[in-house]
């Protein structure tokens, strides 16, 4: 929701235009006091509520160095782009270019363009091609696999039936055993091959769900918060891929912590967000955060690769499952990590 400004600046026609740009803007006064910010500008920057009248730099600390050049500007009328500018917000920072032009009355709008946002959905695309790519050879290599461990396993029950000796039907065991050890790494790796059945949903009551189950573990040096939006409205999901792709992202993450230290989820709502090349007015976002000690260098360009892991006897199937299984809901897993924060967020359209 658009924060108003306090000279009613806008018209209802006006102030839902600006609201539905996928641009962030910010109106100020010509001493840099905050006159309106459009959604995605709250969005961008994580401001509250009430910020009409506040003073630009008291909010966002990266705009001091710009402070003096922006008051300088207003009565040249110029329009003028700041390159990489620098906003710390709370824990994370993000760096922005900033168009600055000069309007009636000595006040300033501010266009800002998140540079880490381009760079991201670049990323994004890179990643959905390549998952795609590589689903598509695990469908194949599956299929390739199955097909003779059927027959093994098939020859293997009529090699057992007949045996005279007990004893010998031991290896036939072994065989059986193994062979269904192997089908099941199949399925797992293809995941279910169902379509989605997506229904109404609260997303809080999955996301709890998964929560509850860490609680139950009652592990008395891993802290659990919780950071729900209440206003989420429901969304059509299918609950029975979305659980699954929630414990996996929940596990990766007390793996990372050996179970001490801090596991955040939170949940937000994002506008004008792109998802899978296709640009979305609203989506969900459900973050996993933990503190531990963030990403290996040598895993990031991996991350989600079937059969990578950093931790010693790791399958490296959980990210992969994971992204395969919000990817076919019309979804996406981001991530980011530094030493102290990593945060894996699943993406999911809001379709009204």
């Amino acid at each position: 929701m658009a924060l108003v400004s306090y000279r009613n600046r806008f018209s209802t026609d006006s102030a839902a235009l600006l609201d539905g740009l996928a641009t962030a803007i910010v109106w100020l006064d010509p001493g840099l006091h905050f006159l309106y910010t459009n959604s995605s500008a709250a969005d961008l920057l994580e401001l509250p509520h009430s910020v009409y009248g506040r003073q630009l730099t008291d909010l966002l600390s990266g705009f001091h160095p710009l402070a003096v050049q922006l008051s300088e500007q207003i009565p040249k009328r110029e329009i003028r782009t700041y390159r990489e500018v620098e906003v710390s917000l709370g824990r994370r920072s993000i760096m922005l270019d900033c168009v600055a032009t000069p309007m009636a009355e000595d006040e300033l709008v501010l266009e800002l363009y998140p540079l880490d946002r381009h760079l991201l959905i670049s990323r994004e695309d890179a990643l959905t091609e390549r998952h795609q790519a590589n689903r598509m050879l695990l469908l194949r290599l599956a299929h390739e696999i199955r097909n003779p461990l059927g027959g093994v396993r098939g020859a293997a029950q009529l090699l057992e039936s007949e045996l005279r000796d007990p004893s010998l039907r031991d290896y036939t065991q072994i065989i059986l055993s193994e062979v269904d050890r192997l089908n099941t790494l199949v399925e797992t790796l293809i995941g279910p091959l169902s379509p989605p059945r997506p229904v109404p949903l609260n997303i809080h009551e999955p996301v709890e769900y998964v929560l509850r189950l860490a609680e139950a573990e009652r592990l008395p040096d891993l802290r659990l918060r919780r950071d729900f939006d209440p206003s989420l409205p429901e969304v059509a999901l299918d609950r029975d891929l979305l659980v699954p792709a929630l414990i996996n992202l929940m596990r990766n993450a007390r793996q990372a912590l050996s179970d001490h230290g801090t596991l955040s989820v939170r949940t937000r709502v994002e506008r004008q967000y792109t998802i899978q090349g296709r640009r979305h007015p609203l989506a969900i976002r459900i973050d996993i955060e933990d503190d531990g000690p963030g990403v290996p260098a040598h895993l990031r360009e991996r991350l989600f690769l079937p059969l990578v892991s950093g931790r010693k006897g790791g399958s490296g199937l959980g990210l992969a499952i994971a992204q395969d299984l919000i990817q076919r809901q019309g979804g996406l897993i981001e991530w980011r990590s530094r030493p102290g924060q990593t945060v894996f967020s699943i993406l999911l359209p809001l379709v009204a």
